[in-house]
């Protein structure tokens, strides 16, 4: 595929009705768990617009903005007196829901769900007022079985869940190779596996999958295994960007605690500044925050490799996902969608360039 027609069309798949509870970032299932407030408030800090915001977001590193802003407490110094009450998702669908009932306010999620969200209420429900990751999604294989991209044929390659991110990004590149797989089935010249995250080393080890198209930090697990990398799907975009979390806000919201919305918004921003400037102490403490939100820290051969592929910005990169519809609506899965109005970018721009940075772009796609 040419790096300008990029090939993730996956984040726009969850529009299609057929699918609208496989429509994951990550494919990780669909529970949420209520954490309650996560900051100390300083006894002398101001109040805004109102006393509590609530947060959403995933227990995952492509949400390592949303853990380690709450974790450092780099959120709370901008909400001042505004508490903030916290609840993390394992799927795009219940994040959703979760907004459109008023449970969560702000929250942290995957492209796919976001165009759902949207279409669904006729862009009445959200707006995305902010990016937050890039990148984190690799096909990893068996070294032994599997040498260059032409060995896929034949071979059973394992996606996370039928329609999600990932496998219709593996669907699309297959189709690029000139290569026929029945998506439904998973059946053609290569068999598409469609394999839970949680349970993909242990198929990847008993020989049942040579390889998997997945998200981070699944990749890494599998390296960890003994598989290899043979593609980072960021090589297929133009500037190795492409979006895969984005920061959404319910516009009911927005439009009643614009100054909420904003000290969100800023300290979003200093927190991936805060990453930037300390890598190793910001992986330290998405890790920390993983461990205290599942139990269980990920070992450093996983989290370091899945880490790195993965770049925390605040563009949403706006034009990937527009690509990532319009390829969804070329390849059939997909009714063309009105997107228009599913950005608004305004607060976060003032944020911007507040903090001396340029203004980002909506790509045509931003409130009129």
């Amino acid at each position: 595929m040419s790096a300008a027609r990029p090939l993730t069309l996956l984040r726009a798949i969850a529009v299609t009705a057929t699918l609208p509870l496989l429509l994951t970032a990550c494919g990780y299932g669909s529970e949420s768990t209520d954490d309650g407030e996560q900051s100390e408030v300083a006894a002398d800090a101001e109040k805004l617009s109102v006393g509590e915001v609530k947060l959403g977001y995933f227990p995952n590193l492509t949400h390592a903005n949303a853990l380690v802003g709450v974790q450092e407490g780099l959120l709370q110094k901008e909400l001042g007196a505004t508490r903030i009450k916290s609840a993390t998702f394992n799927a795009g669908p219940s994040e959703i829901e979760a907004l459109n009932a008023g449970s969560i306010d702000i929250g942290w999620i995957g492209p796919s769900p976001s165009i759902n969200g949207f279409t669904k209420s006729q862009g009445k429900n959200l707006r995305i007022i902010s990016g937050s990751a890039s990148g984190g999604v690799k096909l990893v294989v068996n070294p032994d079985k599997i040498k260059s991209e032409d060995d896929l044929k034949g071979k059973k390659i394992a996606t996370p869940q039928l329609g999600n991110t990932q496998d219709v990004a593996f669907l699309n590149w297959i189709a690029e190779k000139g290569w026929k797989v029945n998506a439904q089935s998973g059946k053609g010249d290569v068999s598409v596996v469609r394999t839970d995250n949680k349970v993909a080393p242990d198929a990847y080890k008993s020989g049942s999958i040579d390889g998997a198209w997945v998200p981070e930090p699944t990749a890494s697990k599998l390296v960890a295994e003994g598989a290899e990398v043979l593609l980072d799907e960021a090589d297929l975009w133009p500037d190795k960007k492409f979006v895969i979390t984005n920061i959404i806000v319910s516009q009911k919201f927005l439009k009643e605690h614009p100054d909420v919305v904003e000290a969100v918004l800023r300290g979003s921003v200093k927190t991936n500044d805060w990453i930037k400037a300390n890598p190793d102490k910001a992986k330290a403490s998405a890790n920390k925050a993983l461990e205290e939100l599942s139990g269980k820290a990920l070992p450093q051969d996983v989290l370091d490799p899945a880490w790195e592929s993965i770049a925390f910005l605040d563009d949403p990169l706006a034009s990937t996902l527009d690509s990532q519809a319009q390829h969804a609506v070329k390849a059939g899965l997909l009714k063309q969608p009105t997107l228009d109005g599913i950005y608004d970018l305004a607060p976060l721009n003032k944020v911007l360039k507040a903090e001396g940075k340029e203004a980002v772009d909506d790509a045509g796609l931003g409130v009129k």
